[in-house]
């Protein structure tokens, strides 16, 4: 796998352009001239005035194998015979001013388990992957009009051995992977498996870029759970963090006693809120790290896309609009959405984005910055405050929940209820609502039934999916014991079921980014806090109606407009008793009377449940049905 370094290439090391640097850079195994086996260790370090390789081979002394400066650039090679596949290694290198200090390999494949910190040599050659049919599949789908359904995991605290220990990856594929089909998620998102020296940073403050954390296997593990995953349909997104980088002292940081990949301007440098460093995405030695590392979980790991998290802090410097819009780091990110698409259009960028930054989902060569979705943060913001309203408030809070059409169109949007959501004292999603019990249910619902069937692709944080009554206890597995007790058995059925209907119908996912996907109803009706909407599918016939009751108020005989005579059919109901609700529900299909209503010609009258989402079907009117209310 080790390519050694020509001119040309160190030339696009540094204009930020050489794509596949994990090849030059790292622990390779390889033979000599002589025909030794042995590992070629190669770094860049352009700073140090000594650096040699340590490790068990030598008693981690550094006067053994002191490297050669192979260019006056920085880049640093050794072969050393004799040693293979698990060597455990770090470089040893001597600053500029004299300073002696230790680090890991940047582009090390592999590392011991944490707490001990040193890399590993590792082969990731040879594994054999049967996700051909997938692959092809995922190139001729066009993701804007088909369904995504994301389920975000933590692999360590998803579900854990009876010891408390971790699963492997390879484990977890008997558990997670038949979990997620069962509840019909289209995608698996990785919280960071990069590795990283603490657990409670989740993998976001990462210290090996190219390494697939040790805490759950070694990397072909992790191989093989992405490969079951295609063989059952289900795409695996990874969390991955360009913008900054963990402090601790064997990581990237001050990676040669000064900074390397990062500024060297300590305001910008210092992102004093995480306690990380943010990497100069200016610098073509970073770009080059960084890109050749999107490409490298592709090819090695057969991703299927990446959420880039805190974008916000990449397009402004230190996440701040006023501190002035950072134009490397912005091309930066066109420069890695062109990378990408020319490896592979289908791989997918997702922004984690909480700012107003314009063209985040339009193409490079349409001016934008290259992804393909943006979280919809506002969404989120907006329709989290309104939930947790008391019902008798919320119609003073109406536009909460309308505002978010104003600029759904705005760019391709995915709808998150994020890890983010429930942690630090935020409360879990059943546990923001107001109200005893059954109405804190009864609210999740209908939170639910509102992101299933607003305009946007879909996210929900592991637990969400049964309501979890604790926040995200970020070192323990989630409380699975819950299933036993009804309302949550009954909301984890709800949660099937909503992405049962949403997978089945078009009308609620194909016209996610377009106008013509929606059309209100009645977004008007404050003092009852009742919502009413259409999607459609790209055949106009073919469309779903939608009404929201955002107070406990049930209503026996409720009046909507519908745009076309036929039959409306109920095909979800929020309240049902399956479900932990009141029963409210209509069983029957309801025909439509050409009574005007909401600038509509025709109108239906349904029974309207407590704190609930139901969902409509429209067929048209069969000629033997009478044309009046059933």
């Amino acid at each position: 796998m080790h390519s050694k370094m020509t001119e040309f290439d160190l030339f696009l090391f540094n204009e930020g352009k050489l794509q596949e640097a994990y090849r030059h850079f790292g622990s390779h195994l390889e033979r000599d001239a002589s025909g030794a086996n042995g590992v070629r260790f190669t770094v860049y370090a352009p700073h140090a005035r000594i650096l040699s390789v340590v490790g068990e081979f030598n008693g981690w002394d550094s006067r053994t194998h002191v490297m050669e400066k192979t260019d006056p650039v920085g880049i640093w090679s050794l072969f050393i015979p004799g040693i293979g596949e698990w060597t455990k290694y770090k470089y040893c290198i001597v600053t500029s001013y004299g300073q002696t200090i230790f680090k890991a390999d940047p582009y090390a494949f592999f590392a011991d388990l944490r707490p001990e910190t040193a890399s590993k040599v590792y082969d990731l050659e040879g594994y054999q992957w049967n996700d051909a049919t997938y692959l092809e599949k995922r190139r001729n789908r066009k993701h804007e009009t088909d369904r995504m359904a994301i389920y975000e995991v933590h692999l360590g605290t998803w579900m854990t051995k009876p010891d408390k220990s971790f699963h492997k990856y390879n484990e977890l594929v008997d558990y997670l992977i038949p979990y997620v089909k069962a509840n019909g998620f289209s995608h698996i998102e990785l919280m960071p498996v990069v590795e990283h020296p603490l657990d409670e940073s989740w993998g976001y403050q990462g210290t090996g870029y190219y390494a697939a954390t040790s805490r759950y296997g070694v990397p072909k593990d992790l191989m093989y759970l992405i490969d079951k995953c295609h063989e059952h349909g289900i795409g695996v997104l990874f969390d991955w963090v360009p913008g900054h980088i963990c402090k601790d002292s064997h990581g990237l940081y001050m990676f040669d006693g000064e900074p390397t990949y990062e500024y060297a301007d300590y305001k910008i440098r210092e992102n004093v809120v995480w306690g990380t460093v943010n990497l100069d995405l200016g610098k073509g030695i970073t770009r080059s790290f960084l890109i050749s590392n999107a490409l490298f979980w592709i090819r090695y790991f057969h991703a299927d896309g990446f959420r880039i998290d805190a974008v916000s802090n990449i397009v402004y410097h230190l996440g701040n609009s006023a501190v002035g819009t950072n134009r490397p780091a912005i091309e930066f990110l066109q420069n890695l959405s062109v990378a990408v698409k020319a490896e592979d259009h289908s791989v997918l960028l997702i922004a984690e984005d909480s700012t107003t930054y314009p063209n985040m989902t339009k193409s490079v060569a349409e001016g934008g910055i290259g992804f393909d979705y943006k979280w919809n943060m506002g969404w989120m913001n907006d329709t989290l405050r309104y939930f947790e309203k008391d019902p008798v408030y919320r119609k003073f809070h109406h536009d909460l929940i309308t505002f978010g059409l104003v600029y759904a169109f705005s760019e391709r949007f995915i709808l998150p209820l994020s890890h983010d959501e429930v942690v630090h004292g935020k409360r879990s999603l059943v546990n923001k609502m107001p109200g005893d019990y059954w109405q804190k249910f009864a609210n999740y619902r209908t939170l639910l039934g509102l992101q299933f069937t607003h305009p946007g692709k879909k996210l929900i944080f592991m637990g969400g999916e049964f309501a979890q009554m604790h926040e995200w206890k970020d070192k323990e597995e989630l409380d699975w014991f819950l299933l036993q007790y009804p309302l949550h058995e009954r909301a984890g059925r709800f949660c099937r079921d909503l992405l049962q209907v949403y997978g089945a119908h078009k009308a609620l996912y194909e016209l996610d980014g377009s106008p013509e996907g929606f059309r209100w109803i009645d977004s008007a009706n404050r003092d009852q806090s009742i919502y009413s909407y259409l999607r459609y599918a790209a055949d106009p016939d073919t469309f779903c109606l939608v009404v929201l009751n955002m107070t406990p108020v049930p209503y026996d005989s409720y009046r909507v407009g519908v745009p076309r005579e036929g039959v409306y059919e109920e095909i979800l109901n929020s309240d049902k008793d399956v479900y932990g609700g009141s029963n409210v529900y209509n069983g029957l299909p309801i025909a439509s009377v050409p009574e005007p209503m909401h600038a509509c010609e025709h109108s239906i009258t349904m029974k309207i449940a407590p704190l609930s989402c139901a969902i409509l079907s429209f067929r048209p009117l069969d000629p033997l049905e009478p044309s009046k209310e059933d």
